[in-house]
């Protein structure tokens, strides 16, 4: 079995989203080549990286702002390749942005804004392109004593509305603060459940409902109002939230009078905790958490009941020297109220992996490094990358299974227990294979260099 033959085999698939045949190819060549890159991945280097150094470079660059296709159908054989390792009856999908830096100040789409790594006390700007980020969260744990997979299946471009200027007008300004409340992340994020929905649908997964897991920015009134059928979402909450239950005093009232907060339930002693064991980590461990159900949240929800989580904050240490140190309670909201708390909260823990897909597509895949600035090309080139990084983790997953075996180069001592493979490695081994197996290259017609693949391999 080849990590490269079944990369190659899911590609396949894409042929019908690009109208010719030509540009199917020279798509399949720039998302090969922007895992085989070296260094930064501008399209220059991907070009040479394919051994297109000595060709013209403008059908490359008119594949993103010429020819049509829809980039978010290239998740589509993913999507119905990886659904069959899902075979639980909740498909959890974690949903979360991420900022692609950029310097050209050209750019329509790009904008300033709030960098996540800057320091609590000191907010940093930086100008970049925000996008959204749907990944299917593979239970890997149910079978190997591996963490779970995110396979990104959706890779959206969200800009931003822009501000008029100081002369204009008042209709201007109306416009805007009305154009604002349609064009935000709330309302992407509706439509991309929504999509995802009818994604799921149609790959066979009619049966199966779908859990959203999302971070704190889609906690609202907009993603709750507008969840889409056979869909629950599971969002973290704030502890200062206020919340009732529903009013049994005979009156027409809905909301009942007593007010209390995700942070009392967790002070009170009359709801005990209960224990479950959750996969992270690398092994099952026990977690406690408090559950209650029927609750209201007015201002964000309306009359929608929601269910209350309440993770206790998780002991840890420095080192085995010192003390237990004591991370964050947890507060979750969650439209399912009959699924079990264990089924949900693996799945709010699985979420993470979401994160590990955002500092693999930028650090080690370089996503966002291209250079265009025209305004139909900027948002495609990297979703073709993330598509070939999905289509990477699932031929890894088909061809040597989620753990990490001897096809793999050997680790150093200090890495020894690592379990599963990670994108560098499968990095690694595809360019092992592409050096050594040049007529797979031929097949599709992509035209390589075989003594620059070897010297890559090489380095």
């Amino acid at each position: 079995m080849s990590l490269l033959t079944e990369f190659l085999a899911i590609v396949q698939d894409w042929r019908d989203v690009f109208p010719q045949q030509r540009t199917f190819e020279r798509a399949t060549r720039q998302a090969l080549g922007s895992l085989l890159c070296l260094g930064r991945r501008c399209l220059s280097r991907i070009i040479w990286t394919n051994g297109g150094q000595h060709r013209s470079w403008s059908a490359e660059y008119f594949l993103y702002s010429r020819c049509p296709w829809e980039p978010q159908h290239l998740f589509r054989p993913i999507l119905k390749g990886a659904l069959e390792r899902c075979p639980q009856r909740l498909v959890g999908v974690a949903v979360d942005d991420t900022r692609l830096r950029k310097t050209g100040r050209s750019i329509p789409q790009a904008f300033y804004q709030r960098d996540p790594m800057s320091p609590p006390f000191h907010v940093n700007l930086v100008l970049g392109l925000r996008f959204l980020q749907a990944s299917l969260l593979l239970p890997l744990h149910r079978s190997a004593p591996v963490s779970a997979r995110a396979l990104p299946i959706r890779f959206e471009e969200v800009s931003r509305v822009k501000r008029p200027g100081k002369k204009a007008t008042e209709e201007m300004n109306r416009q805007y603060r009305a154009a604002v409340k349609q064009r935000n992340l709330s309302r992407r994020f509706v439509e991309m459940g929504h999509q995802l929905r009818r994604e799921l649908d149609a790959a066979g997964g009619a049966q199966k409902t779908l859990v959203l897991a999302g971070d704190g920015s889609f906690c609202n009134r907009t993603c709750f109002a507008d969840i889409p059928q056979r869909t629950e979402l599971l969002a973290r909450a704030r502890r200062d939230a206020r919340l009732c239950l529903r009013s049994s005093d005979g009156s027409r009232k809905f909301y009942a009078v007593e007010k209390f907060t995700p942070e009392q339930v967790r002070k009170d002693e009359a709801h005990g905790w209960k224990t479950t064991k959750i996969f992270y980590g690398g092994k099952r461990r026990k977690i406690r958490y408090k559950e209650r159900s029927g609750v209201y949240w007015q201002r964000g929800a309306k009359q929608r009941p929601l269910r209350l989580f309440v993770i206790a904050p998780t002991p840890y240490r420095k080192n085995q020297s010192k003390r237990l140190y004591y991370r964050d309670p947890a507060y979750l909201f969650t439209t399912d109220l009959k699924s079990s708390p264990r089924q949900l909260l693996q799945i709010y823990f699985d979420r993470w992996q979401i994160e590990v897909n955002h500092r693999e597509e930028k650090d080690t895949l370089g996503v966002g490094q291209a250079q265009l600035w025209n305004v139909t090309a900027v948002p495609k080139q990297p979703v073709l990358a993330v598509a070939a990084y999905s289509a990477l983790l699932l031929a890894s997953l088909q061809a040597f299974g989620p753990q990490r075996g001897a096809a793999y180069a050997e680790l150093p001592k200090w890495r020894r227990r690592a379990r599963r493979p990670s994108c560098l490695d499968l990095v690694t081994l595809l360019r092992k294979e592409a050096a050594l197996q040049p007529p797979v290259f031929t097949s599709i017609q992509i035209q390589t260099d075989a003594n620059q693949i070897i010297a890559a391999a090489a380095a």
